[in-house]
């Protein structure tokens, strides 16, 4: 195979509770990325359609995370890459992750998968720190492995696949603003009160126990975030009153998509979803801001060949 085209889907990062840890794949909205063996050796960015950014592949996320396999991998060949971005970046749902881990299925894939998922996931996590800061897995490692991830530790990076219940749906609402994630993470506490810390990791174990079981009321009770929700959610505009329409709609629970601004919720039930779709675009027409939403199964496979 010398060419492969992609599907790379967006993701929901922290998932209420589960703050840098958990994570869970999207559907309806991704990237498509085109990969190309070459002859001359390296890796070149050649073409992005939807939004400027950078050609230069050290600057780039995807070409940093294919950068990071490609040196390790030393192939005979090079590779050049096309994106065609379709997650807005700093949307909150997962638009850097998308492209590094988009980049580095795609050439392992055409190397003939020398390296499993948690590899992958190492390498697109170089990407990732050139967006965030930092290397994180929690928007990566549900774009890789698909449906509900926990990050366990990221040295050594140790990444847990969850089982999705079969009926489950996340609807999104995408407030056209900008949370810069580095402001979003300066505004958080650095020390919290230990009735917080025993609540939110009762919540995770719970929230973990409720997708094992297929528990959605468990799964709901669970969707509780005492620790980073207080403090982000004021960086976006009528986050309660969306919050609110969406419960009030039988959503299973609310939460900040990754440091925002996007927000996401579950529902059991795709006719409960686009209830509560309808009722959270109501709120926001109110507003003056513009927003987009969509309504999408949990993808339970990850990124996918087209």
């Amino acid at each position: 195979m010398k060419e492969i085209k992609i599907f790379s889907p967006a993701t929901v990062a922290n998932v209420s509770c589960g703050f840098d840890v958990l994570g869970f794949c999207l559907d309806t909205v991704g990237d498509e990325m085109v990969i190309k063996k070459t002859v001359e050796k390296g890796v070149k960015i050649t073409k992005i359609e939807g939004y400027d950014l950078p050609l230069e592949t050290k600057k780039n996320v995807a070409g940093v995370a294919a950068l990071a396999l490609y040196n390790h991998a030393n192939p005979d060949c090079g590779f050049d890459i096309e994106i065609y971005k379709k997650i807005k970046p700093g949307s909150g749902i997962g638009s850097s992750s998308a492209s590094a881990s988009g980049a580095v299925f795609a050439l392992n894939e055409l190397l003939g998968k020398p390296y499993n998922k948690t590899q992958l996931s190492n390498f697109a996590m170089k990407g990732e720190a050139v967006a965030s800061g930092s290397e994180h897995a929690d928007n990566i490692a549900p774009g890789i492995f698909g449906g509900f991830t926990l990050v366990k530790s990221n040295q050594p990076l140790k990444i847990l696949e969850l089982p999705t219940p079969s009926n489950l749906y996340a609807t999104i609402i995408h407030p056209q603003i900008e949370v810069k994630t580095a402001e979003a993470r300066s505004i958080l506490p650095k020390n919290v009160p230990m009735q917080d810390a025993i609540t939110q990791w009762s919540n995770v174990g719970s929230f973990v126990h409720a997708l094992h079981t297929n528990d959605y009321s468990l799964l709901g009770e669970s969707l509780q975030d005492v620790i980073v929700e207080p403090y982000r959610s004021k960086l976006i505009p009528y986050f309660s009153e969306v919050q609110k329409a969406a419960l009030a709609k039988s959503a299973l629970g609310s939460g900040i998509s990754g440091s925002g601004p996007s927000v996401f919720s579950l529902s059991e039930g795709i006719e409960t979803a686009k209830k509560v779709e309808k009722a959270i675009q109501e709120v926001y027409a109110k507003t003056g801001i513009e927003f987009y939403t969509f309504t999408s199964k949990i993808n339970a496979e990850g990124i996918k060949i087209l």
